[in-house]
């Protein structure tokens, strides 16, 4: 339960830092809902107005019950559903039971103690008149039919003369299951909500789900209820124990828990407890378990990684910012420095961002890294939770770990040094004179985000199978924050991917590309053998002569000069080597074969027109070919991952030297020097 605890010390740290309103953490005793509709009343009670809410959420007070409602009787008591704070709800047809006597008596109790507040009491002075849904109606909020009963669906939503009221764009529609039409949306006006704002004289705020002292007048009076007192494993004390915990930890409609116990019925099995509300197993007292949820909560608002109903969170007790490991440097960075490079563009020549970002990118990420190493103390405590629900009443954590700041980021750092590697981004380029700016692909040296290497993995099958993507990202956090050797399946799915090439657009094969380089060679680096681990130059390696890697630089070669001699007679398709990709991965030698007599057109056309550009090729053939060992070039068995890095090295060395040729086509015909 140490995660419980240091979201408690967290929660406590946090209340003491000085954050904006709307960015503070929610007090105790409360829960977030979404509200519908905003009834306005006088100081006395008396109603003034009400309005239509559009996605507006408020802090409500809440019971402990109400607060982890799923169904059945549970009143919140100060703002609710009509359900529940209005008497006259049945006699306009309301379809849904009504519970305002419980209601109306959790009100009433809290106005009748010392802890009351003048604002409350003006609520519930009026819902006792018994004409909330009679006000609402006369107020053109909800609407009734010919019979006097609420409507469910708007009947003229077709017609021009009668649009929709707010109401029924607001409220969720019923699932078609429970309509009693189906030929137009239906909602159950019941299950709106309604908050209260009461303009008492003399007072300029007049809201009651943002006021402070009627917060802390429902914490107060709802401390004195407390009723089983017992041990806290947490805070090591005698305290009143939770029954229920808080739920709505994702958004406010999020009903799984983190903690929870089936009462009496059900007969799930519980080992040895006898006890129908799970205390003999685990004692968390109320205060901690609201403090620790709101906590968390708060975080995952402000700086969580959602993958669907999955969620990753990273942070410090004490409040300070700590880095995302689900981020690349990229995302981290990128929009840093492409601002930095437009502000360049009206003082002087507009750089070449493709070669200024990729340069520039490596600087700037340890100066933000060295920025953290900072402003955390090295023994500060770093959380890094994963929290998943496999039900919707269930919620799991799937990761947890607790480092200090320095291993924090001392690992951070090693993952993205180990699985640097060029990859694929587009950025938006000022065109001087132009006010239309136009894409350009970079190509930083950076670590691929968690997210990018489930996608360059398994591409579409992610978007049929949320259960592939989430194990995916279980299994990568561990190499990120633990240090542990990459997967290796995931890494060879990568690389088959990148290897397949036809199976997907242009700009993704570059990006998965990139993502497959970095996998292999982060996952050598850490290989879990120590002998077989080894290391790779991110620039071309000349002297490496191991056969992938040699055959990798020989099928760039062979797509250059095809590519090359393509745009020279204005042909646009794929090279040979393009297509035959696949089959060069697994049968290098035989394809070779096919692949070099057919480069002979294209020499003879290249002879005429980019004879420099020729002879510098067929010298990176020679050499290359002279590197092989004897049996490994005539050797036919297929290539493993290490020929992408060869290939894209290659392909790399020339972007960076000589500039992109089927682009620019700043070839010298007349001749080049090597």
């Amino acid at each position: 339960m140490s995660w419980l605890a240091k979201l408690y010390e967290t929660y406590e740290r946090g209340r003491q830092l000085d954050y904006p309103p709307h960015e503070q953490l929610m007090p105790i005793s409360h829960t977030l809902q979404n509200a519908h509709i905003n009834i306005v009343l006088d100081g006395n009670g008396n109603f003034s107005r009400a309005i239509v809410l559009q996605k507006h959420q408020v802090v409500l007070p809440a019971t402990e019950k109400s607060a982890g409602r799923t169904s059945g009787e549970a009143p919140h008591p100060l703002a609710d559903k009509i359900q529940y704070i209005a008497k006259d709800y049945l006699e306009f047809g309301g379809r849904k039971k009504s519970y305002f006597n419980s209601y109306e008596k959790s009100l009433s109790d809290w106005c009748s103690s010392p802890y009351s507040h003048p604002k409350v009491e003006a609520v519930y002075r009026y819902i006792k008149k018994g004409q909330v849904v009679a006000d609402l109606v006369k107020a053109a909020i909800l609407f009734v039919n010919e019979e006097n009963k609420l409507c469910t669906y708007w009947p003229f939503e077709v017609d021009k003369d009668h649009p929709t009221p707010p109401i029924f764009k607001t409220l969720p529609t019923l699932p078609k299951s429970k309509r009693v039409q189906n030929k137009y949306p239906e909602i159950e006006p019941g299950d709106a909500l309604v908050c209260w704002t009461v303009e008492m004289p003399g007072e300029l705020h007049s809201t009651t789900w943002d006021d402070a002292e009627i917060q802390q007048s429902w914490i107060n009076y709802y401390a004195s209820l407390s009723e089983v007192i017992d041990f806290c494993y947490i805070r090591s004390e005698g305290l009143p124990l939770a029954v229920n915990h808080p739920a709505k930890l994702r958004h406010t409609g999020d009903k799984a828990k983190l903690i929870s116990s089936n009462d009496s019925s059900g007969f799930t099995f519980r080992g040895r407890f006898t006890d129908a509300n799970g205390l003999q197993a685990l004692g968390v007292s109320y205060d901690v378990t609201q403090k620790a949820h709101n906590a968390l909560r708060w975080l995952i608002a402000r700086q969580g990684y959602r993958n669907g109903e999955q969620v990753y969170v990273t942070w410090a007790i004490s409040g300070k910012e700590t880095p995302d490991p689900m981020k690349s440097p990229w995302e981290l960075l990128g929009a840093k420095l492409q601002l930095h490079q437009k502000e360049q563009v009206d003082s002087e020549k507009a750089p070449d961002h493709s070669i200024d970002l990729g340069s520039t990118f490596a600087v700037q990420f340890k100066k933000y890294m060295a920025g953290y190493r900072a402003h955390l103390e090295p023994t500060e405590q770093i959380m890094i939770m994963g929290l998943d629900s496999a039900t919707p009443g269930r919620m799991a954590i799937v990761y947890y770990r607790e480092l200090l700041a320095s291993e924090f980021l001392e690992r951070l750092d090693r993952w993205h040094k180990d699985f640097q590697w060029p990859q694929r981004h587009v950025i938006e380029v000022v065109q001087q004179g132009k006010k239309k700016k136009k894409k350009e692909a970079v190509w930083p040296k950076c670590s691929p985000a968690p997210r990018t290497i489930a996608e360059a993995a398994y591409g579409n099958i992610l978007k049929s199978n949320e259960t592939l993507k989430k194990n995916v990202l279980e299994r990568i956090i561990p190499s990120i924050v633990e240090g542990c050797y990459f997967p290796r399946d995931i890494m060879e799915t990568a690389v088959r991917r990148a290897c397949n090439r036809n199976s997907c657009e242009h700009w993704e094969w570059q990006r998965n590309l990139g993502v497959a380089c970095a996998l292999y060679k982060g996952y050598f680096i850490r290989h879990p053998n120590i002998e077989k681990r080894r290391e790779y130059d991110m620039a071309l390696e000349e002297d490496r002569n191991s056969r992938d890697y040699l055959y990798g630089r020989l099928l760039a070669i062979a797509e250059r000069i095809e590519e090359i001699a393509l745009n020279v007679a204005g042909e646009k398709r794929p090279t040979s080597a393009a297509r035959l990709m696949q089959r060069f991965v697994d049968h290098p030698y035989s394809t070779w074969r096919i692949i070099e007599p057919g480069l002979q057109p294209y020499m003879q056309r290249l002879h005429n027109n980019r004879a420099g550009f020729l002879v510098n090729r067929q010298k990176e053939i020679d050499h290359v070919m002279s590197m092989f060992e004897p049996d490994d070039f005539a050797d036919d068995k297929s290539l493993d991952g290490e020929f992408l890095l060869g290939y894209h090295c290659q392909r790399q060395y020339w972007r960076d030297t000589q500039g992109d040729d089927v682009k620019k086509e700043q070839e010298n015909k007349k001749g080049e020097t090597v």
